[in-house]
């Protein structure tokens, strides 16, 4: 695998044998029926990724590492963003979204239950389903900018979540939308209260 695992993308091969030994059933039955993992943003040992196994139910989640070694296939949410959805309103909602978003110029995608369903045909949606999406901002992405794509998102079928990614970790569009100076930056070592989201850690608080 030549491609560095980044948060949100998710990845195929790990097995129920990675588990320690009191991991739930439904985790142990996840990995056995082939389903993937969808990599967290936690700090791990070299040669090591932090995931996070879903079940049948919201309840189901487990955090957990897999080996780097292990993957056989990576799919990342800008991938999945091609899929063609279907009739659910978070599917029809990210339908309606896609040209707006691909209009931005920035690679962005389907994360949480919508890109799990259209990555692996496994049908975790349901009618009052959030879309949550990401959307990768490697340059700032000024508060004005925000403010007018969360009104975008106003009138969608259902509720949405959508996250910058910036190069220091995620930003909820809402709240850097809103008024608040600092705004909560969720990183690798945790989350934090920052002035800048873009900025170096060390100058960013």
């Amino acid at each position: 695998m030549n491609k560095t695992p980044r948060p949100h993308d998710l990845l195929w091969g790990m097995t129920p044998d990675q588990l320690p030994a009191d991991a739930p059933g439904w985790a142990v039955q996840a990995l056995a029926a082939g389903h993937p993992v969808v990599v967290r943003r936690a700090l791990c040992a070299s040669g090591d990724v932090a995931v996070g196994i879903r079940g049948a139910s919201r309840e189901q989640r487990l955090a957990a590492i897999m080996s780097v070694r292990s993957i056989q296939r990576l799919s990342s949410p800008e991938q999945i963003a091609q899929r063609v959805p279907g009739d659910l309103p978070s599917l029809r909602a990210l339908a309606e979204l896609k040209p707006l978003l691909d209009k931005t110029g920035l690679a962005w995608g389907p994360t949480g239950g919508v890109g799990f369903q259209l990555a692996t045909g496994i049908a975790v949606l349901h009618e009052a389903s959030d879309l949550d999406l990401l959307l990768r901002t490697p340059t700032c992405f000024s508060r004005q900018q925000a403010h007018e794509l969360l009104a975008t998102l106003a009138d969608s079928p259902c509720r949405i979540d959508l996250q910058l990614e910036t190069p220091n970790g995620a930003v909820a569009l809402r709240e850097w939308a809103g008024d608040s100076r600092r705004v909560l930056l969720k990183c690798a070592e945790g989350a934090r209260l920052v002035d800048n989201p873009w900025l170096p850690l060390e100058r960013a608080a």
